[in-house]
């Protein structure tokens, strides 16, 4: 029986695409799916896009320190809580799903004095307020890794997009697989059977990332490998330059690009991957099998380090902490993962006791479950 679902959550790609994949497959089994979002995040522009009703809600930090802010938040959480009490009623929700953030503190009130059930997903292994708040008004709790210390959660992994999903399926048949990487290097410009490093420091870019590839760079062509490199937009100057003053005959194996819209045709083609690990790469990397180099984010509060941790104990990835990456090290590092035939076979087969490729069919099993 088709059911109505609100989901909550916005502001960073890291709610965001979680929310999108799981509205997905909730549509595809029919459902009626709603989102609920600030007017300020990211949601605004992919929300409309993926052909989805988007409800706005204020967006409401708590403050911090002492500030006016501190006098101001009782009225606009009260705000807040109200929006998503409207929320609620005129899309007829029969569960509210939160992905954390901003936007899923008030729905988790609202949702909760109106005694419609939640459902919580958490994209990280250290939980944010907003998580830690609904995981108390509920028992049905979805993390992404086994390693959440929120009570009574199950480990769904996270929900990815479809065309993610298909080529991990695809990616874990052996016959399949090597048809699949050799397209996509073909599709890239390079030979079927190049050993392809793909460095990505998502949309932003990783300026320590990108300095030492930049560096890396001239070693790890001379030894054979093709190296794709995204820098983020703006960041790609230093690369470009460097890929000027390569060899001729090494140009065409350095491509570099601000983003790549192509995200499924570069992993297909990866044989390593260099990046960081926030929760959406770790879990798309783990999914696909793929060995990765994780250079965790030195700011925050560590979440990205943690979120590398399962994946490196089990053998699937190597992590570098941001102050210790140099060119010497990432060679070393990648040309082990790319041209040591044992070292790759052994990542990728870990990587499989990790990765979770159907993260959005498993959390909507849980969303049904909790409409019942």
């Amino acid at each position: 029986m088709a059911k109505s679902f609100l989901l909550a959550g916005g502001g960073t790609a890291g709610h965001v695409n979680p929310l999108l994949a799981t509205a997905a497959e909730l549509t595809r089994r029919g459902h009626s799916v709603t989102v609920l979002g600030t007017a300020e995040g990211l949601e605004q522009d992919l929300v409309p896009r993926a052909g989805l009703p988007l409800l706005e809600v204020p967006r409401v930090p708590m403050p911090r320190r002492p500030s006016p802010d501190m006098f101001r938040f009782p009225g606009r959480w009260r705000a807040a809580v109200a929006a998503a009490k409207d929320a609620i009623r005129s899309s007829g929700a029969d569960v509210v799903v939160g992905f954390g953030g901003y936007v899923s503190t008030p729905a988790y009130v609202a949702a909760r004095r109106l005694k419609v059930p939640i459902v919580v997903h958490e994209g990280n292994v250290r939980p944010g307020m907003a998580n830690k708040l609904g995981a108390r008004f509920t028992d049905h709790v979805a993390v992404t890794f086994a390693d959440t210390p929120l009570k009574g959660a199950i480990e769904t992994g996270l929900p990815l997009r479809s065309e993610i999903t298909e080529l991990a399926r695809t990616l874990a048949e052996p016959g399949a697989r090597e048809g699949a990487r050799r397209a996509a290097r073909e599709a890239l410009g390079w030979p079927a059977d190049a050993p392809v490093v793909l460095v990505t420091g998502g949309s932003q870019g990783a300026a320590s990332v990108n300095e030492a590839v930049v560096a890396a760079v001239p070693t790890l062509l001379d030894h054979g490998l093709y190296v794709l490199h995204a820098t983020g937009r703006g960041k790609d100057d230093d690369a470009r330059r460097a890929h000027g003053d390569l060899k001729a005959k090494l140009r065409d194996r350095y491509a570099v690009h601000e983003y790549l819209h192509d995200m499924a045709t570069a992993l297909a083609a990866a044989d390593a991957v260099v990046c960081r690990s926030g929760a959406g790469t770790v879990a798309e990397t783990t999914a696909m099998g793929i060995p990765a180099l994780y250079v965790p984010l030195p700011h925050g509060n560590g979440e990205q380090a943690l979120n590398a941790s399962g994946a490196v104990a089990a053998g699937a990835a190597e992590l570098i902490d941001n102050a210790d990456l140099t060119p010497e090290l990432l060679v070393l590092a990648t040309e082990r993962m790319v041209l040591d035939p044992e070292v790759a076979q052994s990542m990728r087969a870990a990587a499989a006791t990790v990765g979770i490729a159907d993260g959005a069919s498993r959390l909507a099993d849980m969303i049904e479950a909790a409409a019942r």
